[in-house]
């Protein structure tokens, strides 16, 4: 069965997140799933410098087309990626 890769397809892919200044995500992530509560500091598909989410919950989804997410500030833990 092909998988629907549009802006508003649900996940087809996943990736766990080992926070990296430097990692670009290519194609970008459409959310971002949170393991251990803390901050996300994140670059989204049209922005040049990075956001820090600060307070995301355990078991929190946060929606986006993001690029990066960031080693700098980033606190949560466990963060996986969907595509």
């Amino acid at each position: 069965m092909p998988a629907f890769k549009t802006a508003t397809s649900g996940c087809v892919s996943q990736v766990a997140i080992t926070p990296s200044d430097t990692t670009i995500y290519d194609p970008p992530l459409k959310a971002l799933w949170i393991g251990g509560a803390g901050n996300v500091a994140t670059v989204a598909v049209d922005d040049t410098a990075a956001v820090t989410l600060a307070g995301a919950n355990a078991g929190q989804i946060i929606p986006g087309f993001f690029i990066k997410v960031m080693s700098t500030n980033t606190t949560a833990t466990s963060i996986v990626g969907w595509r």
